[in-house]
This record gives C-alpha cells, structure tokens and sequence, in this order.
C-alpha cells in the first residue's frame, strides 16, 4: 500500500513539472545568418529567467560543427517571461558580429522572433524555428 502511494506521489510530481516547463524552453534553429550559416540554441531555466546556449553550428558551405569555436557558449542570458509570449529584459550574443544586443523574443507557435539593440543600432534576427 505505502509504495503504491509513493509511486502515486512520484508520478504527480513528474506530471506537475512536465507541465510547468515554459513553451521557449528546448532547441531552436536560428534565422541564416549574413553568411547563410545558422545555429541551433538550447533554451532553457536559469534563475527566474531563460538563457540559451549554442550546441551546434551550420556554415553557409552546409558544414555541421558540434564543438570547438563558440559552441558550447551561452548566446542568451537573463530573458524574462513577461507573458502573452513575450521574453524581454535579456541579452543576446551574435557570434557572427560578435556584439551584444539588448533583446527580446516573441514566441508565436514554433516560430520565435528575435530582436535587439545595442548603442542604439537596432537589428532584427529574424524568425528561429522550434526543432
């Protein structure tokens, strides 16, 4: 009786967190860059905010890379939910300008719009697309 109560237990908590995770949470493939290569970003809590990190990169020659240059690198840091789909409040590092950028996301289905300025240049990094 008391183990099919903790499994009862472990299967709710389980359950509960499956549920909290925050939809921008997971892999996202970035815009093509200047160059037309693109990355793909992990997402995921860190604190009260989301922070993202470079786990693989694509040059515009269509060559794959999953370690060495900057993967492995924290690109987001410090993006705040602020609801309705919108994380704001963050930074975000461009490698392929190597500048960062005050930003904010927009989460649209599996679509996440990413923008962001730095000295008052403004920059649009397109659509990421969920993998």
């Amino acid at each position: 009786m008391q183990k099919g109560v903790l499994t009862a237990a472990l299967y709710g908590v389980m359950a509960s967190a499956a549920w909290a995770a925050d939809p921008v949470e997971g892999v996202w493939r970035t815009a093509p860059q200047d160059d037309g290569g693109y990355g793909f970003i992990q997402i995921a809590p860190c604190g009260p905010a989301f922070c993202g990190t470079l786990i693989k990169g694509v040059n515009g020659a269509g060559e794959v890379a999953t370690e060495g240059g900057d993967i492995g690198k924290q690109i987001i840091w410090d993006m705040s939910p602020q609801g309705d789909g919108l994380y704001d409040g963050g930074k975000i590092w461009a490698p392929d300008r190597d500048k960062t950028y005050n930003s904010k996301m927009q989460l649209m289905g599996d679509r996440l719009a990413v923008s962001g300025c730095v000295f008052g240049i403004c920059r649009d990094g397109g659509a990421w697309e969920r993998q």
